[in-house]
């Protein structure tokens, strides 16, 4: 699998252990910045790169994911869900990470840096990463209420 990632200077100690940890296990990682510490960074160029990549990669039918970090983890996860077929979702617990796979086939996590160690956060991710989107028919439609409104405007009920 192919994983994006991103973050803002909050989270680059993190992204490089995770660049690191996540190439060893077998995923193929790319790095979609900063390349150097700067702390008046702006992370939305990051995280939309990465979000846009992820994107791009699904649409070709290429098996890919995102990763994007910051501070909170709230910022980069409002401008990754800017790109039009991406569903981030920011993980704080086991539980949400999982279910943002299993039940909303998120496609980009979101993780705050300062909100968790590296060992959990780490934790957050591959769970995230290995868990599949359930294919349960009441997902799935929700899911396709949320394209359908981000096509074309249009709420369905």
């Amino acid at each position: 699998m192919r994983v994006h990632i991103a973050t803002d200077h909050a989270g680059m100690e993190l992204s490089s252990h995770l660049i690191t940890a996540l190439s060893a296990n077998g995923y193929e990682m790319v790095d979609h910045g900063p390349a150097a510490y700067d702390a008046e960074d702006d992370y939305p160029a990051f995280c939309i790169k990465a979000a846009t990549a992820v994107a791009a990669d699904r649409a070709a039918g290429v098996d890919a994911l995102g990763i994007v970090l910051g501070g909170s983890g709230n910022g980069e996860q409002i401008a990754a869900n800017k790109v039009k077929g991406v569903r981030a979702a920011l993980a704080w617990n086991l539980d949400t990470a999982k279910l943002a796979r299993e039940h909303n086939d998120a496609n980009v996590v979101a993780v705050g840096g300062r909100q968790h160690t590296v060992e959990e956060a780490t934790e957050l991710i591959e769970a995230f990463l290995a868990e599949p989107f359930s294919n349960a028919e009441r997902h799935v439609r929700r899911i396709g209420k949320i394209g359908t409104y981000e096509t074309t405007g249009e709420i369905t009920e």
